[in-house]
Formats: structure tokens, C-alpha cells, sequence
């Protein structure tokens, strides 16, 4: 059955005008349609949160949970009913913050999860405190001196959790929205979005670089598996392996050419490469970063009962109690 986008859609959006969360909920909805899973197969859970109102806005099964624990649910939705796809929305506040824990034992386990992050550095539904991804120096409501701490870094946690999957994207682009979606549906186990938006009432323009087109034209480098590494408006920058390390740098000058720049694995299980361009801070690398087959827990659960089963004289409950003696009272 072919679905549309208004078959996921439920309700009126209720966030600020100009919310980046408007912008990533619209390219979900579109996502969800060219997956072509059911709603009825498809879950939605959430925390706290601005974004964590989303799964109000999704005609399929959800759930908006408490504080930080949208990855613990998540977990027992994909381990009660391994069929059904699960999706995950948090905020960088809900997610890294309370969540964090949680966030990296779901990639650790590599539970068939797509866990999206939407990083807008900063608390909104709180009313603007800094968040676990606030830069150093941050002026905010809970820090009005500056924040004395340095961030957290999505991809660095992903990839310490030994995490396989981790893509960007920027929530004003759709279409690169929606690829790395499709990416992560198709992705077997644990998958990490990181979605980049601006809190318009709170933090607007954290990601001002590269929130418009002409911005990610000159900021930002779509990474595709098995293609060189070049960016900018007419592709004449491209990346280069310098030492342990990898450099942005245009092509014709300092002796670089096109056979210098580094095409992109995103398949290596080694993530050294992929961390570093995921670290990087010009340009911005979107798309899928890293993508990396592995055993996922939720089969592994599975198969281990059913191995056990087969060992077992009982396979429910009324079987385990005739496995004793038995009377009967009249």
C-alpha cells in the first residue's frame, strides 16, 4: 500500500512560529510515507520537551513519556513487539541531559531504535537554560556569567557507545532531512539523527551558518558513501588526510588536487575517519556519517527465548503450573 504524508499527520502543531521542530515534523511525515511502513506498525515515543510534543502530532502509536527516559520505553516497545518501528524524539536537554544514561546503553546494546536528537543547544521548554550541548561561555538564564563547562558532542557520545550509525542533518533542509530518515529506517539497530534547528525564542541562530541554503553552500559538505569529499558552490573544496587528522582545503592551492581528497566510508567499522569529519567545524558534515552493520539486541532477545523454549517442558503460564503437582478444590 502506498501512503502519503497526510496519512501520518494528527492534530494542530503547537510550538512558535518559525520552530525548527515545524520543519523537521513536515520532512517525517514525508520520510514516513516513502518508508511505507504502516502507522499501525509504527511507533512514536518522546520525554520532555519542546519536541518531545511530537508524537501528538503522528497518527500512529506513541507515547510521551517522562523526563529523559524516551530510549528506556523506546527500548521495551522494540523488545515487547520487535515488528512494530520504533521512533524516538528528543530534545539535546531531554536526551543528553536526564537521558543521557539511557542514550548511551541503547546505542551500546544496539537496539533497533531510530533515535532522533533535535539540538537546538538549549532548554526551551524550560524557558531557556543551557543544555548539555551549550558552548563554553554560553550566556543563558541558569549561567547569566557564562557557562564554565564544555559540551557535549553527539557524535563523539554516539561513537564512545560504540554506536553504528550517526547522520546530520539541518532542519530547514527537507530533502537532506528526509534521506538521512530513509538511511536510518533501513539501518538494522540502533541509529542516531542528530537534526540541527534553531530555538527561535531562546537560541536563534546557533546554527545560523548553515541554516539556509546559500549558508550550507558554503558551510557545509553532504558526505555520500563512496564519493569524494568535495563542497562548496562550485565543489572546489575538498577534504584531505593530513597526519591522524583530515583538513578542508581548495583545490589548486597548496599543491592539493582532486586526487588528494578523501572519498567517504561510511561502512568501515574502524570510526576514527568518520569521527573526525563528524567533528568538524567547517565545513559541517551532513548526511550519513557512519553506517555500520552489527548484531542487534532485540533479536538477540528474541532468539534466546526461543532457544530456551526449546529446552523448557512449558511454554506459557498454564503449562508452568502442571509442571508441579496439582490438586483441585471443589
Amino acid at each position: 500500500m502506498e501512503y502519503t504524508a497526510n496519512d501520518f499527520k494528527k492534530g494542530q502543531p503547537r510550538w512558535c512560529p518559525g520552530c525548527g521542530d515545524h520543519f523537521f515534523l513536515a520532512a517525517l511525515h514525508k520520510a514516513m510515507a516513502e518508508i511505507g511502513v504502516a502507522p499501525h506498525d509504527t511507533a512514536v515515543i518522546s520525554g520532555i520537551g519542546c519536541s518531545s510534543r511530537l508524537p501528538h502530532y503522528m497518527n500512529t502509536y506513541g507515547m510521551n513519556t517522562i523526563h529523559g527516559r524516551a530510549a528506556a520505553i523506546a527500548t521495551g516497545v522494540k523488545v515487547a513487539n520487535p515488528r512494530l518501528t520504533v521512533w524516538q524524539v528528543s530534545g539535546d536537554g531531554d536526551g543528553l541531559a536526564i537521558g543521557g544514561n539511557h542514550f548511551i546503553h541503547a546505542n551500546r546494546r544496539n537496539i533497533d531504535l531510530n533515535m532522533i536528537l533535535l539540538n537546538n543547544r538549549i532548554y526551551g521548554l524550560t524557558k531557556g537554560q543551557y543544555s548539555p550541548t551549550s558552548p563554553r561561555g554560553f550566556v543563558s538564564k541558569s549561567s547569566p556569567y557564562g557557562t564554565v563547562e564544555d559540551p557535549f558532542r553527539p557524535a563523539e557520545l554516539c561513537f564512545g557507545a560504540r554506536g553504528n550509525f550517526f547522520a546530520r542533518a539541518v532542519a530547514t533542509d527537507a530533502p537532506g532531512t528526509i534521506d538521512i530518515l530513509k538511511a536510518a529506517y533501513n539501518h538494522k539497530g540502533a541509529s542516531v539523527c542528530e537534526i540541527l534547528q534553531n530555538c527561535v525564542i531562546f537560541n536563534n541562530g546557533t546554527h545560523d551558518n548553515v541554516y539556509d541554503k546559500a549558508g550550507r553552500a558554503k558551510n557545509a559538505i553532504y558526505l555520500k558513501h563512496g564519493e569524494k569529499m568535495l563542497f562548496g558552490e562550485n565543489n572546489e573544496y575538498g577534504i584531505v588526510q593530513v597526519g591522524f587528522g583530515v583538513k578542508a582545503v581548495k583545490l589548486g592551492e597548496e599543491g592539493y588536487s582532486i586526487d588528494d581528497v578523501l572519498v567517504h566510508d561510511a561502512h568501515c567499522e574502524d570510526n576514527t575517519l568518520q569521527l573526525k569529519l563528524a567533528e568538524m567545524e567547517w565545513p559541517v558534515a551532513l548526511g550519513v556519517i557512519r553506517d555500520v552493520a552489527a548484531p542487534t539486541y532485540n533479536d538477540a532477545v528474541e532468539a534466546q527465548i526461543e532457544e530456551v523454549k526449546q529446552t523448557k517442558k512449558y511454554h506459557n503460564f498454564a503449562e508452568l503450573l502442571e509442571t508441579n503437582d496439582i490438586w483441585e478444590v471443589k
